[in-house]
């Protein structure tokens, strides 16, 4: 069988490059139950906490990270962006292949906004459709003007993300989206290249809808 790769939101090319790798099951159509989903989310977080920063992983390790950062600047108050941009239901429909967020919790705590919740894509290969699940935490600082969200999914793949929102001259706002990946050094490269061009695809698909008055 073989390996697997997948990334939130990659292109098309991207994403079948990924399935293709996978160690698809022989009931790749069979489709999870939000409770079996919530499980799988709690799993994740308790053996990988994947929320957590911690220091660089060794050469030694076979692991990798790295750390760049994208902008984009949108006409639109920061918090009427922020709103925006911030709902990752927003993201249904912008990102290649989401279909679905499946949300497990949300509360606030000390004025900050907490949603667990995992991704769902269904992504086209060899004549049938591999549903794939990233489960990701999401704080929200609205106060602020930034949030954060921590993904963790197959094969160990874990992105930190920090989103902030800069108000500018002309009612616009800046977006700037700092992306941390860590992965087998083997894959970083990889993940790096797809991961960024996953994100700077999304962020296009927002700008234009919140420019339009979409969302």
């Amino acid at each position: 069988m073989k390996k697997f790769l997948r990334l939130l939101a990659a292109p098309l090319f991207v994403a079948t490059a990924m399935v293709a790798s996978l160690s698809l099951p022989a009931n790749a159509d069979a489709v999870d139950t939000d409770p079996e989903i919530a499980a799988q989310w709690q799993t994740a977080w308790d053996t990988y906490k994947f929320a957590e920063v911690t220091p660089p992983p060794p050469p030694e390790s076979g692991r990798s990270r790295t750390t760049t950062s994208i902008s984009v600047t949108i006409d639109g108050s920061a918090k009427d962006v922020f709103d925006a941009y911030s709902n990752i239901n927003n993201h249904i429909g912008r990102a290649a292949f989401l279909k679905r967020v499946v949300t497990h919790k949300q509360f606030t705590d000390c004025d900050v906004r907490y949603i667990n919740f995992t991704a769902i894509e269904d992504v086209p290969f060899e004549g049938t459709v591999v549903s794939l699940a990233t489960h990701a935490q999401q704080r929200l600082h609205r106060d602020d003007l930034f949030y954060e969200t921590d993904t963790w999914s197959e094969p160990n793949v874990v992105t930190h993300q920090k989103i902030t929102f800069t108000k500018l001259s002309g009612g616009r706002t800046k977006v700037t989206e700092r992306l941390t990946f860590e992965a087998d050094t083997s894959l970083i490269d990889f993940v790096v290249t797809n991961g960024v061009a996953s994100h700077q695809q999304t962020q296009t698909a927002l700008k234009q809808a919140i420019e339009s008055g979409v969302l």
